[in-house]
């Protein structure tokens, strides 16, 4: 997929006031709030902003956090790595490598195979079901 270069105008005339706070200024949704924190579907998770295929629904599990945990991306290539310090912590923010929106953070506490867990805004994701 080619890489979205569109400035924050662009940005806010494509998304709405939330899904912008959130993909393209780091926000977070509530806990327990997400269209997909407890989604059972399966499908592919892709982007909201560019539609980029970042997380299968087999990797999705109940973490019980109140956002919808996978415990690995589709392929590593999807998806960017930062070390994060606001809010005085030290976290590793995980981003969408086509588009540069931000997802949420990926976590050491996830399930085997991986030990991790991918912890993502479901505004910053759209289920594409399986056929």
């Amino acid at each position: 997929m080619k890489k979205v270069n569109k400035s924050p105008e662009q940005w806010r005339q494509e998304l709405d006031p939330e899904t912008y706070r959130i993909t393209r200024e780091a926000g977070t949704e509530a806990p327990f709030s997400g269209e997909y924190y407890d989604c059972k579907q399966q499908g592919s998770y892709a982007c909201v902003c560019c539609g980029e295929v970042l997380f299968f629904s087999d990797a999705k599990y109940d973490s019980g956090c109140g956002w919808p945990s996978f415990f690995q991306p589709a392929s590593a290539a999807v998806i960017d790595e930062h070390t994060d310090t606001s809010h005085f912590m030290v976290r590793t923010e995980v981003r969408c490598h086509n588009c540069d929106a931000h997802l949420g953070h990926v976590f050491t506490d996830g399930p085997a195979p991986t030990g991790l867990r991918y912890c993502i805004n479901s505004a910053s994701l759209t289920l594409k079901p399986e056929s």
